[in-house]
């Protein structure tokens, strides 16, 4: 098992009991960086307490080699698509997608994913259905679309 994976093992439980949910736990170059969110968001309050009881737990478990950085963080607006799950819950979402180098023609996509299965993706772009291979995937993310501004109501004076 990797570093990540015993990581993951450890703290899953931990959170869950906190109301919490590990959406995604990455380990590499000497940074730890766990992403937790839970229905409706998480806090910054549940991110600095989830930060502490962690920071404990694995100082004591001694999982990870010589010296790391640990992050916690929620998933943000724009959130990381790497597990099933995630493309599970970003159907109808717009999304952006980087394609491999193996990949021939326009390697950067961006539209709305219309649904996923074991073996990819089907991202509508422009009206278009495309099918995208998992394996051609190098990163994708959801993407955060600002809608209109609202318009500042003026208040007519009235004469008399």
């Amino acid at each position: 098992m990797s570093v990540a994976d015993n990581v993951h093992d450890l703290l899953e439980p931990l959170f869950r009991g906190r109301g919490l949910e590990v959406y995604d736990l990455t380990y590499g170059g000497g940074i730890l960086r766990i992403i937790l969110d839970k229905p409706g968001g998480i806090s910054l309050d549940e991110v600095a307490s989830a930060s502490k009881v962690a920071s404990r737990l694995l100082d004591d478990s001694e999982l990870i080699p010589g010296r790391y950085t640990l992050e916690i963080t929620s998933p943000g607006l724009e959130r990381p698509l790497r597990r099933p799950e995630h493309y599970a819950r970003a159907v109808g979402e717009a999304i952006s997608v980087k394609l491999g180098p193996q990949v021939e023609g326009e390697r950067r996509l961006q539209g709305v994913l219309m649904e996923y299965d074991d073996d990819g993706i089907t991202i509508e772009v422009d009206g278009v259905p495309l099918q995208v291979a998992f394996n051609d995937i190098t990163k994708a993310r959801t993407v955060f679309e600002w809608g209109p501004l609202p318009k500042k109501k003026i208040k007519e004076k009235s004469s008399q």
